[in-house]
């Protein structure tokens, strides 16, 4: 008498599954490239060591230029691990083929963007509270009260959104992670230098003011300085307040674009791959 057995079914693990998995293996790559480490996590906080050494003076009214300052290396910091890290990130997984072989696989498409959507997440998380540790630590810098932390959160929210999307996009324009680190760097450098980063914002000649406009930084920089600053500040700013309500739309604008650049060019392999 021969006997046959049944394999049981297996069963397929779930979406959230899934996307947990995918988060969790896209933190520990990250974590472990020393390089996207210290360029992403640690830089702004040098940045904020060194300028908070070396400016340390009084803009007017007690106000010093940490305080200022503070504003605007938290939104550099969120540029860098969005857009930055998505940009030279995707492009070099798009040329290794790392992209290609995640495309064959059957894990749905979109827990590879869920994966870098939380990597993002936790990383502008771990940089706002070192730069605000340091800050208030070391250099006295006053943290956001009251209602202010909500402006907080939402100006940090659409900032990181829409710099992610750019970043995602931006990743078809490069060959590899080098061309992309090469041609996004010196772009968000630029951006920096005249969007009232390192320099207060009515300091920058009025052409480049209306350039930085155009850009997602900017907008973010200002909403976090009504966060940091006092209102008589807001006076220096080109349209003498700190326009919460624009700096929502412009974000909001720029992540509507950002999602429509990321579905019309995302590529899983390189052009001309067969």
């Amino acid at each position: 008498m021969t006997t046959t057995s049944a394999r049981p079914d297996v069963a397929l693990p779930s979406l959230a599954s899934v996307y947990r998995t995918r988060a969790s293996v896209e933190l520990k790559e990250f974590f472990r490239q020393r390089e996207s480490v210290v360029f992403t996590l640690l830089f702004p906080v040098i940045l904020l060591v060194v300028f908070g050494a070396v400016l340390d003076y009084d803009i007017g009214n007690g106000v010093t230029f940490t305080q200022y300052f503070m504003a605007g290396i938290i939104a550099a910091g969120i540029l860098g691990a969005s857009l930055q890290n998505m940009a030279i990130s995707i492009a070099t997984e798009r040329s290794d083929g790392t992209l290609k072989g995640l495309a064959g696989t059957p894990m749905p498409r979109s827990a590879y963007f869920v994966g870098k959507i939380v990597q993002v997440l936790v990383v502008t998380v771990l940089i706002i509270v070192i730069l605000l540790a340091v800050g208030a630590l070391a250099y006295g810098v006053d943290l956001p009260s009251g209602s202010d932390w909500f402006t907080f959160a939402w100006v940090a929210t659409l900032g990181s959104s829409s710099c992610t999307l750019l970043g995602i996009a931006v990743s078809s324009l490069a060959k590899n992670g080098r061309s992309a680190s090469a041609m996004v760097t010196p772009i968000a450098l630029v951006l920096q230098f005249i969007s009232g980063v390192f320099f207060q914002f009515s300091q920058v000649p009025t052409w480049m003011q209306t350039v930085a406009s155009f850009f997602p930084l900017k907008w973010m920089a200002q909403g976090l300085r009504s966060v940091f600053l006092p209102d008589f500040l807001a006076a220096q700013e080109p349209a003498g307040t700190w326009e919460l309500g624009r700096v929502a739309l412009v974000l909001g604008l720029w992540c509507v674009a950002g999602l429509v650049l990321c579905v019309a060019t995302f590529r899983w392999q390189d052009r001309g791959t067969p």
